[in-house]
């Protein structure tokens, strides 16, 4: 019997250091100082855990380059009283968003403020950034 909860203790241990070794620290992936703005068309909400993703298409002449953004957890912004709703109403329509832009150059970034077509500013912020 103590052999059974002694196995049961070491895979729920197991399983709790896989879970926190997956989560990432932001300022590895992201440069706080480097700052972009970016206005295009909402073209993907995948709103889950642990961050939401959001993809914006912008235009640079006759290219359409797709800008990968990662926010909070749904949670964080259901304790703000903006839902699922509010960001998927924006499918399809034009967004403004400033993010902190991936280190490794590439078109992704880390939410920092998103402005929604009727003007609504959503902050995926939990202090002023």
């Amino acid at each position: 019997m103590k052999q059974r909860i002694a196995v049961f203790v070491f895979l729920v241990a197991l399983l709790a250091a896989g879970t926190a070794w997956a989560h990432h620290n932001m300022t590895a992936l992201f440069d706080f100082n480097d700052r972009v703005n970016i206005s295009g068309t909402l073209s993907k909400v995948d709103w889950r855990n642990p961050h939401i993703q959001l993809i914006v298409d912008t235009k640079s002449g006759d290219q359409v380059q797709s800008w990968s953004l990662e926010g909070p957890p749904p949670s964080f912004f259901r304790a703000r009283d903006i839902n699922r709703s509010d960001i998927e109403s924006a499918l399809g329509k034009t967004v403004t968003a400033e993010a902190s832009r991936a280190r490794d150059g590439s078109r992704a970034g880390l939410l920092r403020v998103m402005t929604l077509p009727d003007g609504k500013v959503v902050s995926a912020c939990p202090q002023n950034c």
